[in-house]
């Protein structure tokens, strides 16, 4: 249902969007979170946060969010791990259109929005955006597709062939996805494998849609850590297994869109590729000769657990943020009105998987 809502002094039709947040004893992380959704510009959405059996201070967190904003929404499960939470979370969406955020990470104040204007403004059944690794070592902006605006399954399924492995195809969370086609073919997150169940959950979405909107704009900051069960226990003999399992829905995709024999010594090399959050964001067309791609700080453990302050400190990215003001570091909240100082800042400590809470695969680095 369409209603309309005000963003930054501008009147706009808007629909709900439905962020699903997956939790297992993130407490150390889980407020940093919450924070950034309920500071989105986009307000008509709703957030659904799944504890999956927490033994820390979790659901304890997330209460306190649903007692202070009608538009959190608590469900509070035994561990079965992340793929049945986001299952569970995608039953009981209300919205027109899903997002999903991990409790590790944190998304930038206009993430949904940028995302739901991409996709109505090209009329296209999914989003994608670029997204910020963040690690005690580097700071960077990841991508692949060097066109942006809407292209269409083919197209895309051109660039992932590139790279099929690359976090930034593989990952739900830098993503907006439409709930009628979620709902209408029965689409889930896969609780037979371990890792990779996003993977086979975008295969299988797309071979449902025709198009897809590309953002430059980063939509998420992703916490690497190590410990995760990603880093600890994908090993050669887990992949081989996983890609296994994997390449029917792969290959079914370049079926239907009658690439596959053109092209089938690319499409199978797909077992040899090693999950990763790729290279930097590449070139793009229309960068200032000689300009590289975006290089930014390493992620400091500071006091502060603010993701709009980090998020400011960002040297050149604050106007991709919504952010005004000195783009150095110093900058003005848009949406808060708030002054924040230079210095980039963010919680440290990531929370314990719990059993199958696991990301895309293994993360060897750039």
């Amino acid at each position: 249902m369409m209603k309309r809502q005000t963003i930054q002094g501008r009147c706009v039709l808007t629909v709900l969007v439905s962020v699903i947040v997956p939790v297992y004893n993130a407490e150390k992380t889980l407020e940093r979170c919450l924070r950034s959704l309920q500071r989105q510009t986009w307000r008509d959405l709703e957030v659904i946060a799944v504890n999956d059996g927490s033994t820390d201070g979790s659901l304890k967190i997330i209460r306190k969010y649903c007692a202070m904003d009608p538009r959190f929404r608590c469900v509070d499960k035994g561990n079965t791990g992340v793929s049945d939470s986001r299952n569970r979370g995608m039953a009981l969406a209300a919205g027109e259109y899903l997002q999903f955020v991990d409790s590790d990470d944190w998304i930038p104040s206009n993430s949904t929005q940028l995302m739901v204007e991409a996709v109505t403004r090209n009329r296209a059944d999914m989003a994608i955006g670029d997204y910020i690794r963040v690690s005690p070592s580097s700071t960077a902006e990841k991508g692949h597709i060097p066109r942006e605006g809407r292209i269409t399954r083919a197209e895309y399924a051109a660039y992932m062939m590139q790279a099929p492995a690359n976090f930034y195809y593989g990952v739900m969370w830098n993503k907006l996805y439409r709930a009628d086609v979620v709902r209408d073919n029965g689409l889930r997150c896969s609780d037979e494998l371990s890792w990779c169940e996003d993977f086979r959950f975008n295969l299988e979405y797309l071979r449902c849609i025709q198009s897809v909107a590309v953002l430059f704009q980063p939509v998420y900051f992703y916490v690497k850590r190590k410990g995760s069960l990603v880093d600890t226990q994908v090993d050669l003999a887990n992949t081989v297994r996983t890609k296994k399992a994997l390449f029917q829905d792969y290959k079914e995709l370049y079926d239907d869109l009658d690439m596959y024999e053109e092209h089938k010594l690319r499409i199978q090399a797909f077992y040899l590729e090693f999950a990763r959050d790729g290279p930097r964001r590449p070139a793009r067309p229309g960068r200032e000769p000689g300009k590289k791609a975006l290089k930014l700080k390493p992620f400091k453990k500071e006091r502060s657990n603010d993701p709009e302050r980090f998020e400011a400190g960002l040297p050149g990215l604050g106007h991709l943020f919504g952010l005004s003001g000195d783009r150095r570091g110093g900058a003005l909240l848009a949406d808060t009105g708030v002054a924040v100082g230079g210095a980039g800042v963010g919680a440290g400590g990531g929370a314990a998987d719990g059993p199958g809470d696991a990301g895309p695969g293994a993360d060897p680095g750039d």
